[in-house]
């Protein structure tokens, strides 16, 4: 399966604090809370990508607020939540307009063939029905 760029592992601990504006055992602490899971190379060396910056950010943007660490934990579990019944909403529409593409292809074969059986029926026989 091939990882999007946005969640490619990239940035050692030491870039990836600096890009989030904190401290590399602030990016301990928040991986040992589960704020945060960077891989982890064959050598054990933590791996942040693109999405966890941005995790990072939104972190530092909520603490900055004066929400605490629980706050914040639950506010990424909720809007976890929130995406996946977005992606799930999403599906669900694709497939609602599939299956009304579906239905008017099957109202159009039922026109026409009416319209071709009532074109079999010779003009006398109509004149009289």
């Amino acid at each position: 399966m091939a990882m999007n760029d946005r969640n490619r592992p990239v940035y050692m601990i030491s870039v990836a604090a600096q890009l989030a504006g904190v401290h590399p055992q602030t990016l301990r602490a928040y991986e040992q809370k589960g704020l945060v899971t960077p891989k982890r190379t064959s050598g054990n060396t933590r791996m942040y990508s693109q999405a966890d910056i941005e995790r990072l950010e939104l972190i530092n943007e909520l603490t900055g607020e004066g929400i605490n660490l629980a706050g914040v934990i639950r506010i990424l579990d909720l809007q976890g939540r929130l995406d996946e019944r977005d992606e799930e909403l999403d599906s669900l529409h694709r497939r609602l307009r599939k299956l009304a593409d579906c239905v008017h292809e099957l109202e159009t074969r039922e026109s026409v063939t009416a319209l071709v059986r009532a074109s079999d029926i010779p003009p006398v026989v109509r004149r009289l029905r």
